[in-house]
């Protein structure tokens, strides 16, 4: 029994919060209970229901019943502050099946018993691949009509196979006619229900030894693996941007950093500098103090595209020959102006490195474990009128799934997420859009509390709009609270993301009044420029400032770190 006065301060404590911070004290409690007594004083490592389990609610649909059930489902699962990743099955990655723990299926059944057509593919994986599931805890919700003779039988087919496949069935199959709304939230309390208990009974406390720190001796190099690489843009668009997915155990990023990839030189080139020069591609030679073979040094130390002027004048010098200065590659210079190899060994010294090409992660360390995911625009430009594709935009193109590589996680101390009850506002158009994936996906799965709002600008919506369905469905389940867009092509008045910013400018500035936090990523020139402007606009017009005192405002958001950018 408590005595009275801390019997007070808990009361009063325990008024201010909401169910989901209950919920997580409720966890926190339990795993102190468990807790054995220390004979010295512990750290306690405390997991919380929301952080320790995720539930995955995958939807097969024709008509879109499914869909919004599904959604639903995903609203009652946040609300209750258990992290959910609500996906199609037509879009659901299948390799990551074997690995769920918590895993319903809401589908429909058309014609003779078959499954939706973007069902299908998840429907044929589940039957003809014969793995295991043991780890697998599962329910299925069946839509169909009573009127048909095989009503609900997708639904039966994969609740049978999940149970054959060794899953456990954690709720009963609720098969539902027409009218399935009541039945079907009462079914999802019952399975919710079932996922918390099981998720409390596993919360646990324990005494943990301070970690040891050790000082950085440089940048960790991760191996990573291809999972997939899929354009973003739909048939019609002017660009190719990628989403691609790579595996990486042990890898360790916060939301915001980026990833530093070293590419690869084109093979094809290597193998011809190596012909015009009469190399010996095993001869071993020291640069910069590495000792390489000229294959090894061709295809993975040396930048040989777009030379630096040192470079090409120096070629000039060795070759006697006038080269110019314009941007050049290495290959070009060897087939116009040839040189031996004992001159080519003398140029080395004025070659760089192949430098690394830094994007920011779009994936979230809580949402996408052990994973990285980034957001590519293919880059295609002209030099001497002769189109060129990016070094590392060709190198990623040409990796298929399986295949390995190497690179190192960038920090960004600057770009993070501020506390969880804390809004945040973040602008990026095009490829600048990754990291508020990131920020978004991590919020998702953490049960923040923030409000969120996206500024987003493209060409058109229905070719161009990046991840689209990931933010849908965030808008959907409230996590994403607002978004404002902007699409260039589809419309007689060309809006542009700062001219959004302007036009929201009451709601905006009183989200900035109220605490919020501005991101900006995307391109330096002229995006971020434009952005800054029109928030100095809305600073004088909304603040009533003059221009000295709404300059001063913006430091001063600079300042608290509540406007950061990622600009290149």
């Amino acid at each position: 029994m408590l005595a009275e006065h801390k019997l007070n301060l808990l009361t009063q404590f325990i008024n201010t919060l909401s169910n989901e911070e209950l919920i997580w004290v409720k966890g926190y409690l339990y795993g102190l209970v468990a807790l054995p007594v220390a004979t010295a004083q512990p750290i306690i490592e405390t997991t919380s229901v929301a952080a320790h389990k995720k539930i995955t609610i995958a939807y097969g649909t024709e008509t879109g019943n499914s869909k919004k059930l599904a959604t639903e489902f995903a609203s009652t699962a946040k609300k209750n502050a258990v992290p959910v990743k609500l996906v199609s099955l037509d879009q659901y990655r299948l390799a990551d099946f074997t690995k769920e723990e918590y895993f319903i299926t809401v589908i429909s059944t058309q014609g003779e018993g078959e499954p939706p057509l973007a069902a299908q593919k998840f429907y044929d994986h589940i039957h003809n691949n014969g793995f295991k599931i043991p780890q697998l805890k599962y329910a299925v919700l069946a839509l169909g009509d009573t009127s048909y003779p095989m009503f609900c039988k997708t639904g039966e087919d994969i609740d049978t196979q999940f149970q054959q496949l060794g899953g456990n069935r954690i709720a009963p199959l609720q098969k539902c006619d027409l009218d399935y709304e009541e039945e079907a939230h009462r079914w999802f309390d019952d399975v919710l229900e079932s996922v918390t208990t099981s998720v409390t009974t596993q919360v646990t406390a324990k005494a943990v030894a301070a970690p040891e720190t050790k000082k950085a001796t440089g940048k960790k190099i991760y191996t990573g693996t291809i999972l997939s690489s899929i354009n973003l843009n739909a048939t019609g668009s002017n660009k190719r941007t990628y989403h691609i997915e790579i595996a990486s155990e042990g890898v360790e990023y916060i939301s915001g950093d980026s990833i530093g990839i070293v590419p690869e030189n084109n093979l094809l080139i290597v193998e011809e500098i190596i012909t015009l020069a009469k190399l010996d591609r095993h001869k071993k030679i020291t640069w910069r103090n590495e000792t390489s073979t000229f294959q090894e040094l061709l295809t993975s130390k040396i930048g040989i595209s777009f030379l630096l002027d040192k470079a090409i004048k120096q070629y000039a010098v060795i070759s006697g020959k006038e080269t110019g200065t314009a941007r050049v590659n290495l290959v070009d210079l060897l087939r116009k102006y040839p040189i031996n190899k004992s001159q080519f060994e003398e140029l080395l010294s004025s070659l760089n490195p192949i430098a690394p090409r830094i994007y920011n992660i779009a994936s979230s360390p809580a949402t996408h474990q052990g994973e990285v995911h980034i957001t590519l625009l293919q880059e295609i430009f002209s030099v001497n009128e002769k189109e060129q594709t990016g070094l590392c935009t060709l190198f990623l193109e040409d990796k298929k799934e399986g295949d390995s590589f190497n690179f190192f996680i960038q920090t960004n101390k600057r770009f993070r997420l501020p506390a969880d009850d804390k809004d945040i506002i973040m602008i990026g158009p095009g490829t600048g859009i990754a990291p508020f994936r990131s920020f978004v996906a991590e919020r998702d799965s953490l049960g923040a509390t923030g409000r969120n709002w996206l500024f987003f600008g493209e060409e058109n919506f229905t070719t161009d709009f990046l991840y689209q369905t990931e933010w849908q469905n965030w808008f959907a389940t409230d996590v994403l609270t607002k978004v404002s867009l902007a699409f260039t092509n589809d419309a007689e008045e060309k809006f542009l993301v700062h001219q959004k910013l302007y036009e929201q400018k009451i709601e905006l500035f009183e989200w900035i009044q109220a605490g919020a936090t501005i991101y900006v990523c995307g391109e330096k020139e002229p995006m971020s420029k434009e952005v800054e402007a029109t928030l100095l606009t809305i600073f004088e017009e909304e603040g009533k400032f003059d221009k000295e005192d709404a300059l001063q405002f913006f430091e001063q958001l600079k300042n608290e770190g509540r406007y950061v950018k990622d600009v290149y």
